[in-house]
């Protein structure tokens, strides 16, 4: 095949370490913005990005030169030393282990 056509849609949670509630209306904006650029840079499609104090929902289009696994860990990783460095929380931040990601497809009508 000489060209290539991937449409997948992932959806990713995951929870701040021990569902602890961190994650502030005061800086969640930025947060989201910071993710964003990392699916940007690692040449993703980011569709919806939403958080509770608690955890985080995320839905991009994901290209397939790279590992779905791989990429929550660079997320995750970058994001907490992000959040570290700005000083956002008076308690040490850290996502919690694992992650949920779930795929999509559209529904096709049929009359």
């Amino acid at each position: 095949m000489p060209n290539t056509y991937t449409q997948l849609h992932i959806h990713f949670v995951f929870a701040v370490k021990y569902r602890n509630a961190l994650i502030s209306k005061d800086w969640k904006e930025q947060l989201h913005k910071f993710i964003t650029g990392i699916f940007q840079k690692n040449e993703h499609k980011m569709l919806q990005i939403n958080s509770m104090p608690d955890h985080i929902h995320i839905f991009i289009g994901l290209r397939p030169h790279q590992s779905v696994s791989a990429l929550i860990q660079n997320i995750k990783t970058e994001s907490s030393k992000w959040i570290r460095e700005q000083k956002f929380c008076s308690h040490p931040f850290a996502w919690q282990e694992g992650y949920g990601a779930f795929s999509y497809a559209k529904a096709r009508y049929q009359p």
